[in-house]
């Protein structure tokens, strides 16, 4: 296997991050967003569940918006369908959210070209787990 570049954004970018805002994080440990996050917060990263349904995920108080979120964000981590993405893309662009990933098979080509005009780093259809334990394994 051959190994990633140093200069790989990606890895700079989980290098760099330390809160991830997780936007339709369950608190259901069956969920796929729930165990993607245990395993980020396993790694040292701070988790920010955002999910108006809940009131707690991993021991985190949930919010109901990233506009409700009282500190700053590095990374807000999009576990909903691509009709809902646009919305959150606009508030982590008021947030001025250094960057955005889309997980696997969230795809929105027109929230992610807006992001990107606004300087935010985004990922998309791609697991943020597989690509951490692709680089920092």
């Amino acid at each position: 296997m051959s190994t990633l570049s140093q200069t790989d954004p990606i890895t700079e970018l989980l290098k760099r991050a330390k809160t991830i805002a997780v936007v339709g994080l369950s608190s259901n440990p069956m969920r796929v967003s729930h165990g993607v996050s245990a395993y980020m917060q396993s790694q040292g990263y701070r988790i920010i569940p955002v999910n108006p349904q809940i009131d707690a995920s991993l021991g985190e108080k949930a919010y109901r918006s990233l506009l409700e979120v009282p500190e700053k964000i590095d990374i807000v981590n999009i576990f909903r369908r691509p009709e809902f993405v646009e919305e959150v893309v606009d508030e982590a662009i008021q947030l001025k959210v250094p960057a955005i990933w889309m997980q696997e098979e969230v795809i929105h080509e027109a929230a992610a070209e807006k992001a990107r005009k606004e300087g935010i780093f985004v990922v998309m259809d791609q697991c943020i787990l597989k690509e951490h334990l692709a680089r920092f394994r």
